[in-house]
């Protein structure tokens, strides 16, 4: 999707979001709030950590804060507060502090949703809307979430991997940070689908906790640890990490990786051909219309309880594409 589509796709979001709000009646005063006619907004976007991927949320969710500025003739600020790593104590925190300032919303990608439930609902107490990004609504929590859906990406990679080694060999799967819903779910995604396939060995393939390093070199033990490895999968947007340790074992070409998400460096792997393929949760698109949800829901519009932003998938025959518009 190029930054040209992604606009356009915008501007059509942002009237769809007015025409619903001129429809909508009363406010819901569940939801949110009643508008704040004339005075600027601030939405707060909370990461799980500092990582690259995070930042191309914030470029979504800057893209629509500009949006909603022109459309509603106040300043739309976007407050980004990135925990320095994937810790729920640290994300609380940042959480309790954003709601301190009393913003127009929330919209965070919980590291533990149940390690943060009690903030979450302290907050929402508080008449300040909270949507979740990049992450599955919990059942029974009402909270709205942006994002895809996780079991489909995860379930598109490891068919394609799968394809790819002939439906035979020794694979290594590597989770993301535990107990992050949406990486919970693409890794049990990954092991179900590989179930699939008779002769396909699944093996532990370590644990990257959301860092690029952390991913390198956890597969670099798994690498040397298993010559006949013939492919890799993993959870989250750390496959460079993993790509970085295939090369530096000197397997590229001899064991082929499936990634996720569509950060630069790992189109760089895919554009060498380390990377076979990769599915990406289009990171952009979720953090506009996260912020979209917090500005609806704070004038009281109901919300959907999901928005689904679609999975991308890229290759060797759209890769120069991707490249370029990430690039731009």
């Amino acid at each position: 999707m190029k930054k040209k589509v992604l606009s356009v796709l915008l501007a059509a979001v942002m009237v769809t979001a007015l025409l619903v709000g001129c429809n909508s009646g009363e406010p819901n005063k569940e939801s949110g709030g009643e508008a704040k006619k004339g005075e600027d907004l601030t939405f707060v976007v909370v990461p799980k950590c500092v990582h690259a991927w995070f930042d191309e949320v914030n470029k979504g969710a800057q893209l629509q804060a500009d949006a909603l500025s022109d459309q509603l003739g106040v300043e739309v600020k976007i407050d980004y507060r990135a925990p320095s790593k994937s810790d729920v104590a640290e994300q609380n925190s940042v959480m309790e502090q954003a709601a301190a300032t009393k913003p127009d919303g929330i919209a965070v990608d919980p590291v533990d949703y149940e390690g943060s439930k009690a903030v979450i609902e302290e907050i929402q107490s508080q008449g300040i809307p909270v949507v979740l990004f990049d992450a599955p609504s919990p059942e029974g929590s009402g909270l709205t979430s942006v994002g895809n859906d996780f079991k489909e990406q995860a379930t598109i990679a490891a068919d394609k991997l799968a394809e790819l080694i002939g439906e035979e060999g020794k694979v290594a799967v590597m989770q993301g940070f535990p107990s992050a819903p949406n990486h919970a779910e693409r890794y049990q995604a990954h092991l179900d689908a590989l179930k699939k396939y008779p002769n396909i060995e699944v093996i532990d393939g370590g644990i990257d906790n959301d860092n690029v390093e952390e991913a390198q070199s956890q597969a670099a033990a798994v690498l040397a640890a298993n010559p006949d490895l013939k492919g890799y999968l993993n959870c989250d947007a750390c496959g460079s990490g993993v790509a970085a340790a295939i090369e530096e074992a000197g397997k590229a070409g001899d064991v082929t990786f499936v990634a996720m998400d569509n950060l630069i460096e790992i189109l760089d792997y895919v554009k060498s051909g380390t990377i076979s393929a990769t599915s990406s949760t289009i990171p952009q698109m979720q953090g506009s219309m996260a912020v979209l949800m917090m500005w609806q829901q704070s004038i009281g519009i109901e919300i959907p309880q999901k928005v689904d932003t679609g999975i991308a998938y890229i290759d060797e025959t759209n890769i120069d594409e991707w490249i370029k518009t990430v690039s731009e």
